[in-house]
């Protein structure tokens, strides 16, 4: 076997094919509902073929079965949307996203590839949904389904932040094989080393973010803005400031590395009558430098949002007063980093910068997918040698 010919489920914009082509794995063929992820993967990986549909339909499900048979798919990979069991969402068992695995599932048995790699929350394994109208754990019926022709990965619980991203991200990977072929697939060693954002994002030059409340205020509060604002563009048309609110802005102004908004005495969140707002204790929380990266979410440009503020450094103003530096989420270069994601990776100029985000946020980690196929690789090899 020279590689591996795959279709990709649930495509997003291919953030975890980013370095698939590099070790030998062609995604020839891609599924993604929404057209605007669509048009982006399209742009990025012009040579794989963009199938827009919905593929709880029959008619999208026949056409991506018959493409792949066709392109002699011999792996598919499937990360169904997660926001019905993720810890972010509202964790609704019966969210419809979380029966999205039944239509994978239908692909893999018709298609039949040698080898699945499906992803997802680690809830996955406890979450229940409905089949013939019995309650069944997700991992039961995916065992149901492709047991009797497939081989499962004995550890299905993975860490990004053990395989050289510096970003938490624990994931459930089902690694399946057909048994014909003799191989057994599992995650490769965990490194020894994990990446701290200090490492990751440490060297990067300081900003300052954008007001909301317009250019006056934001030179008011930070003379030096602009001037940030170009050091910043020097390293990446997408490290440049976050806009956020004045009032957003000054509480993280007060809140020290690694910790939260919330807990502080004087400039925490509030109402505008004063009445704290009452949050999570990782809303409104600065990351920490001694640490890999929290999981990064969709709503990552948000500073309400969990645990998604740059560290910040310390400093003394001129009243004498310690402040932090950097008091805005993390920049579009500095997710990318922490996602894993090429520094050369084609963001077309002019995507939306919401959209970015939320794909990042929803993507898995692409070195660890990467690692993980190279792995599959590796014992392709060997097997064949």
């Amino acid at each position: 076997m020279k590689g591996l010919v795959g279709l990709s489920l649930f495509a997003n914009v291919g953030i975890a094919e980013a370095y698939l082509k590099e070790i030998g794995v062609d995604i020839v063929l891609a599924n993604e509902l929404l057209p605007e992820r669509v048009d982006l993967y399209r742009k990025i990986y012009p040579n794989t073929e963009m199938i827009c549909g919905d593929i709880t339909k029959i008619e999208v499900r026949d056409e991506i079965v018959e493409k792949a048979i066709n392109a002699k798919v011999n792996m598919i990979m499937a990360t169904p949307p997660c926001q019905g069991m993720s810890v972010a969402g509202n964790r609704n068992p019966f969210d419809k996203r979380n029966q999205l695995v039944y239509y994978a599932i239908d692909v893999i048995k018709r298609v039949k590839p040698q080898f699945v790699l499906l992803e997802n929350v680690p809830r996955l394994l406890v979450t229940k949904i409905s089949v013939d109208g019995k309650l069944m754990l997700i991992p039961d019926y995916i065992k149901k389904e492709l047991g009797e022709d497939y081989q499962f990965n004995t550890e299905t619980l993975v860490k990004a932040k053990d395989y050289g991203v510096p970003q938490l991200r624990e994931r459930n990977i089902f690694l399946l094989t057909l048994k014909s072929t003799g191989i057994k697939w599992e995650f490769p060693p965990k490194e020894e080393h994990e990446i701290t954002l200090e490492e990751a994002i440490g060297h990067l030059p300081s900003l300052d973010p954008l007001l909301r409340e317009g250019e006056k205020k934001t030179i008011e509060l930070f003379p030096d803005y602009f001037k940030k604002k170009e050091e910043g563009l020097k390293v990446s048309k997408w490290h440049f400031p976050p806009t956020h609110s004045y009032k957003h802005v000054l509480w993280m102004m007060h809140t020290a590395t690694g910790k939260s908004a919330i807990y502080n005495r004087e400039y925490y969140p509030q109402k505008e009558d004063g009445e704290h707002i009452v949050a999570h204790h990782n809303h409104y929380r600065r990351l920490s430098w001694n640490k890999p990266c929290r999981t990064i979410t969709m709503n990552n440009g948000v500073i309400s949002s969990l645990c998604c503020v740059h560290p910040g450094r310390p400093y003394i103003d001129n009243k004498g007063e310690i402040l932090y530096s950097d008091p805005r989420v993390l920049t579009i270069y500095e997710l990318m980093i922490v996602t894993s994601l090429p520094l050369d990776w084609p963001i077309p100029n002019g995507t939306n910068e919401t959209l970015i985000r939320h794909v990042i946020g929803e993507g898995i980690p692409p070195l660890l997918i990467k690692k993980i196929l190279q792995q599959l690789l590796n014992e392709i090899n060997m097997l064949e040698d």
